[in-house]
């Protein structure tokens, strides 16, 4: 059996994601907290938990510090955020201080229930597949706006795009449509992004980008 701690200063929410969790067999909800404060106090009072799933934005303590406290004091006992916080910086912050997952909020009832099996079993660290797609898609655009072949400039972000669209297999025409462009244009983008990739031809061109991981 899985016990958790449950950390939300909203008492509807946390409701909800108790009756969730408590549909499972396997997990059990042993305390509940509004506040990061109110974990360590059931802990010190003999709470027994394997994981406690948090927010991060509560009054007197937040999630975070409380993690950071966790790690200290209860090493064995793993964290996992589950917020609605997208921003980098909150998820590189919960990781320095020892959280194990870091899940959205809008994440499905089936992938908050995996990744609590996967970091009790196995401690892994954990994020939601939301968050995951979206940081790779934001590396591959630093990158293509980085990258530059032979010397040429990089990528811009228009190009960028219809590169994107020409690799899913729309025409020039479609691709004028989809960005509000004329054909003329797009045609334009697709000579400058053989003249920077340095290729001859369009197959070439999606070869190289899928090399280089811009797509």
């Amino acid at each position: 059996m899985i016990k958790i701690i449950l950390a939300e200063d909203h008492k509807i929410v946390r409701n909800g994601i108790k009756s969730l969790l408590e549909r499972e067999p396997d997990l059990t909800v042993t305390g509940e907290a509004s506040n990061g404060l109110e974990v360590l106090d059931l802990l010190a009072n003999g709470t027994e938990a394997d994981i406690v799933l948090t927010d991060i934005s509560m009054p007197e303590m937040s999630g975070i510090a409380m993690a950071s406290t966790l790690q200290t004091q209860y090493p064995n006992i793993q964290t996992i955020v589950l917020s609605m916080m997208d921003n980098e910086k909150y998820i590189f912050e919960a990781f320095e201080v020892g959280v194990k997952g870091y899940l959205l909020k809008s994440t499905s009832v089936e992938e908050m229930i995996f990744s609590i099996h996967q970091v009790a079993g196995n401690k892994r660290q954990i994020i939601c597949a939301e968050l995951g797609i979206r940081m790779l898609q934001r590396a591959s655009r630093s990158f293509a706006q980085e990258f530059t072949h032979d010397g040429q400039q990089a990528l811009t972000s228009r190009e960028l795009e219809v590169l994107t669209l020409i690799a899913e297999g729309y025409t020039n025409n479609e691709i004028a449509d989809k960005t509000f462009t004329s054909r003329r244009t797009v045609e334009g983008h697709r000579q400058s992004l053989i003249d920077k990739m340095g290729v001859k031809n369009t197959a070439q061109l999606i070869k190289i980008a899928c090399k280089n991981g811009i797509l």
